[in-house]
């Protein structure tokens, strides 16, 4: 079974899409032959990754400007897409932040802030998009990124550690609130992966720690979510919802 020419065709749209994981997902699907709507804050950064995308055989991509922490941001980029009437069949959401720091000592700010992009921001972006595949009568999918940290708990990260929980459970309800329209919620647990937003923390004394606790004693590559992404974002996963998938190394399995 050939996942990525399942995917040919198909219309994605990946949040958070202008680094690491985003950019990753975006090129597998243009790789695939789908056509990619790419969403995140950084245009400069996003018409960058537009032109690689058309190179790897995207035969269509669309550039969104998006604040997933926004709502009024999250519906102009949904009119945007509207109003092209090509509709989507994939959503990745994939957008979030980390945080690094004590309970103690964090600012309330700074809670909220994560809250609003890695849970908030999750729930409007899957509500935007399943609102309009049940009033079109048509299926759709949702992956979610969420963590191995929603399913354990490491110091010094709690708030995103929380919200990472929060998506697990998010898309166990969702999936079962929404299989009756045919739409199927899905996430991915990813391990420690090489990415912009973590890398320098991987040359620290700490970071070394870290890498010799996963069992296979390194860090993971973006690319090697792509099998599971595209299991959930092709009919090879059709009778797939409510799935939270480790992809971490065996760092789950390892001994408290």
């Amino acid at each position: 079974m050939d996942l990525g020419a399942m995917l040919k065709g198909k219309r994605v749209l990946v949040t958070g899409a202008s680094s690491g994981l985003g950019e990753n997902f975006a090129r597998e699907s243009a790789r695939c032959g789908a056509k990619v709507v790419i969403a995140a804050r950084r245009r400069q950064r996003l018409d960058a990754l537009a032109d690689e995308l058309r190179q790897l055989g995207a035969p269509d991509v669309t550039v969104l400007e998006m604040d997933v922490a926004s709502e009024a941001s999250i519906d102009a980029a949904f009119a945007k897409i509207d109003a092209t009437g090509d509709p989507l069949d994939v959503v990745v959401n994939n957008a979030g932040v980390s945080s690094a720091g004590r309970a103690m000592d964090m600012p309330t700010a700074d809670f909220d802030s994560l809250m609003a992009i890695n849970v908030r921001g999750v729930w409007l972006v899957a509500v935007q998009a399943a609102r309009r595949w049940r009033d079109a009568g048509r299926g759709g999918s949702i992956i979610n990124i969420a963590s191995i940290q929603g399913e354990r708990v490491a110091p010094g990260i709690t708030p995103y550690s929380t919200s990472k929980a929060a998506v697990v459970h998010m898309t166990k309800s969702l999936a079962l609130e929404w299989a009756r329209h045919g739409i199927r919620v899905n996430a991915i647990e990813p391990g420690y992966i090489g990415t912009e937003m973590t890398d320098e923390m991987w040359d620290t004394e700490y970071g070394q720690a870290l890498i010799k606790r996963i069992p296979m004693r390194r860090l993971g590559k973006p690319e090697e979510l792509n099998g599971l992404f595209l299991l959930f974002a092709t009919e090879a996963g059709s009778w797939m919802t409510g799935a939270c998938v480790p992809v971490d190394g065996g760092h789950l399995c390892s001994a408290l």
